[in-house]
């Protein structure tokens, strides 16, 4: 899936550090809204591929990361429990 060289793109970053790619470079790359897409830092530039397969287990879902947010706002208000606490409940 190659492409010949073309003329050099250029993007704002956004204040959630979204970067809109070109509509061109998503048609050859056949990316679509919620595909993923793989970066790697090398010198002098970040090359951007698609990444067609993706472990499941290392995306956090809508829920998961709802669930995060909710004890990640528990914590800022300090109701926290002991690790200890909260693994007798478990084995209950």
């Amino acid at each position: 899936m190659k492409t010949a060289p073309t003329q050099e793109r250029i993007a704002r970053v956004g204040q959630r550090r979204q970067v809109v790619i070109p509509r061109d470079i998503l048609e050859t790359l056949q990316l679509q809204a919620g595909d993923f897409v793989a970066f790697t830092e090398k010198r002098g530039g970040v090359p951007i591929k698609p990444k067609r397969s993706v472990d499941p287990d290392d995306i956090l879902t809508s829920e998961g990361a709802k669930i995060v947010r909710r004890g990640l706002a528990q914590l800022k208000r300090g109701e926290s429990k002991p690790w200890r606490t909260v693994k007798n409940a478990l084995s209950l």
